[in-house]
C-alpha cells in the first residue's frame, strides 16, 4: 500500500544525510556533496514530517538527469522511490524537457522499466557496481 508523503524543493545540503545512510553508509557525510550540487534542483520526500527520501535533478537544455535518488533504509520498499520518480517525471514534463535520464544500477532496471524508462546503450562498471543509462522520453 502506498504511503502518503509530500514532496518539496529542498536545500542541497539536506540531501547529504539521506544519501549517506541509503547509499554510502561507510563514508563520511562530507563525501556526499557532488561538485554540481549547487547547480541542481533538489527534492525531498517527507513522510510523517521526516525527510525520508531525496533526489537531485540537473537540467541541461531540454534534457534532465536525476542523480542520487535515495530513501532511508528503514523506509525502503514502501513506494517512496516511485513517488519521487513520478514527481520528477511530472516536474520535467511541465518544464518542457524532452527526456529524463539516469545512470541506473543494473539491479534496478525492472523498477525503471515499470514506469516507462528504456535502457540506452550497454551496461558498464563503476566502483564494482554495474550501471546502465536509462531514459524516459516525453
Amino acid at each position: 500500500m502506498e504511503q502518503i508523503a509530500s514532496i518539496e524543493q529542498i536545500f542541497p545540503a539536506l540531501t547529504w544525510r539521506i544519501r549517506q545512510l541509503a547509499m554510502y553508509p561507510d563514508k563520511e557525510i562530507i563525501d556526499m556533496e557532488l561538485p554540481e550540487d549547487w547547480d541542481g534542483i533538489h527534492f525531498g520526500l517527507y513522510y510523517q514530517y521526516e525527510l525520508t527520501g531525496v533526489v537531485s535533478l540537473f537540467m541541461n537544455g531540454n534534457s534532465a538527469q536525476f542523480r542520487k535518488m535515495a530513501v532511508l533504509p528503514s523506509q525502503q520498499g514502501k513506494g517512496f522511490g516511485l513517488q519521487l520518480l513520478k514527481y520528477l517525471i511530472d516536474y520535467c514534463k511541465h518544464q518542457n524537457m524532452k527526456n529524463l535520464w539516469c545512470n541506473a544500477r543494473v539491479s534496478a532496471i525492472g523498477f525503471y522499466k515499470k514506469i516507462g524508462f528504456q535502457t540506452v546503450g550497454e551496461p558498464y562498471e563503476r566502483n564494482q557496481l554495474q550501471y546502465v543509462k536509462m531514459e524516459f522520453t516525453f
